[in-house]
């Protein structure tokens, strides 16, 4: 029987929420050039309007951060390199002309990918419906876990190159905070295994303090290691929306994404639902969650913030305390944004070294890429049999090949079409028809039948 909450109480467990997902939330545009005070003001809102849609005394206690899953999409379209808007002669540019260049680049084109996001949302909103239509069952049919876990994989797999690029700035800084994430994620007890990637930061943090102001060292490369000012010092302001632009393009290269955000989503309905002895997946029901969970990443679009997921972070601080109050996931949310409206708040996170968030994404990406493993292991997913093999063998080469292999573009219109940088797109449609055409064999049905009735 969960314990009635006092207000101070409640107001704790929320703190404790914020904590949670933080570290997670605020790499997201650290690493995408999104803005951090419209951030949180976005997953704030985001998590109310779950919470409204899902109904605010029984509601499941999840927390919507920012996705890393559309991290990729983000890149994609912005980097001034390889991006869908690549700055020509790009390659030929010395060193500080690019880094001149780079940010404004980004800040210019963000705005695409927003609104890629919010379009994106929109496909949450019309599983809702089918959901609502026809039944969980029948529309997971279409997204089994042979389709969304190699979705996963490649999401994780091509951040990758990234986390080395951050890392290489400090690679001093970039270890410490990978062997903090390892110390509190394996040692660590109760909250403090709850949020290692925080811990880490902060440890990270402080040894960057000693670094400049003790010992005054600087970064190889000559530059300063903490670079604080760059949001602003008010205690109070507004935080900078960015409105979106839309483009075929960056549209197309966005809506995948949603499926491996939408599989995290039932994913953790299910588990909440083991933990807590409430089925949320029929009441308040999976249409009216992913509904809430869809407008949440509409409105981030919107404001020029990030695609928001449900976390899991937030969901094991729910197992491990087993109080599962949705009205302490409720305070969580405005305590994210009356931080979302302080600029000198933004400065000191923004201040964070780029190898310190690099080393916190070593353990983040390849997590990502694990999760998808996990799924295929966990749903006994048997890659013994040729059609699942096939499957995820498809969507991996096709995935990760046209990412990293020779330029290709075709023309619908006036648009060019890079189809280099739609491989999880691609990948994405070609597991789904291999689904739907490639025979099952009996073994793998009853399998199958087995990991639904234990769901």
């Amino acid at each position: 029987m969960e314990t009635k909450l006092s207000n101070g109480r409640r107001a704790l467990f929320g703190l404790q929420h914020l904590f949670a997902m933080f570290g997670a939330t605020i790499l997201v545009p650290l690493l995408t050039g999104l803005s951090v005070q419209v951030t949180l003001v976005a997953v704030g809102i985001g998590t109310i309007v779950f919470h409204l849609i899902s109904g605010i005394n029984k509601a499941p206690p999840v927390f919507l951060g920012s996705s890393f899953a559309f991290m990729v999409g983000i890149r994609t379209i912005t980097d001034p390199a390889n991006g869908v808007f690549a700055i020509a002669g790009w390659a030929d540019m010395d060193a500080a002309t690019q880094t001149a260049l780079r940010s404004e680049h980004i800040q210019s084109v963000l705005p695409y990918a927003t609104g890629g996001i919010m379009i994106a949302g929109g496909l949450y909103l019309l599983l809702a419906l089918l959901v609502k239509l026809v039944g969980v069952k029948t529309v997971m049919k279409y997204l089994p876990t042979v389709v969304t876990a190699p979705t996963v994989i490649l999401i994780g797999v091509m951040l990758a190159p990234f986390a080395i690029t951050q890392s290489n700035s400090n690679l001093i800084l970039a270890g410490v905070t990978l062997v903090l994430i390892i110390f509190f994620a394996i040692w660590g007890k109760k909250m403090l295994k709850i949020i290692p990637i925080l811990l880490g930061i902060c440890g990270a943090y402080i040894v960057a303090v000693i670094m400049q102001y003790v010992f005054g060292l600087t970064n190889p490369d000559g530059s300063v290691i903490l670079n604080f000012g760059r949001a602003g010092t008010d205690i109070v302001g507004l935080p900078p929306f960015l409105w979106p632009k839309f483009n075929l393009v960056s549209i197309l290269i966005m809506i995948p994404f949603a499926l491996a955000t939408i599989a995290e989503h039932i994913a953790d309905m299910v588990i909440l639902t083991r933990v807590s002895g409430k089925d949320y997946i029929h009441d308040p029901g999976l249409a009216r969650t992913l509904t809430g969970d869809g407008l949440a990443t509409v409105i981030g679009g919107a404001i020029g913030g990030p695609a928001t997921t449900t976390y899991s972070e937030n969901v094991g601080v729910v197992t491990l305390t087993k109080i599962f109050d949705p009205r302490v996931l409720q305070l969580a949310a405005i305590y994210a944004v009356i931080l979302g409206f302080s600029p000198l708040f933004a400065s000191f996170i923004y201040s964070i070294p780029d190898a310190i968030i690099g080393g916190a994404s070593f353990i983040l990406y390849g997590m990502i890429a694990a999760v998808g493993i996990r799924n295929l292991v966990d749903d006994r997913i048997n890659l013994g049999e040729m059609r699942n093999c096939i499957i995820v063998a498809v969507m991996l080469v096709i995935g990760l090949g046209l990412r990293f292999g020779p330029v290709i573009t075709f023309s619908i219109g006036n648009t060019n079409i890079p189809v280099d940088r739609l491989g999880v797109v691609i990948a994405v449609v070609l597991g789904i028809l291999l689904n739907i055409i490639l025979p099952r064999a009996e073994s793998d049905k009853i399998k199958q039948e087995e990991v639904e009735t234990d769901k």
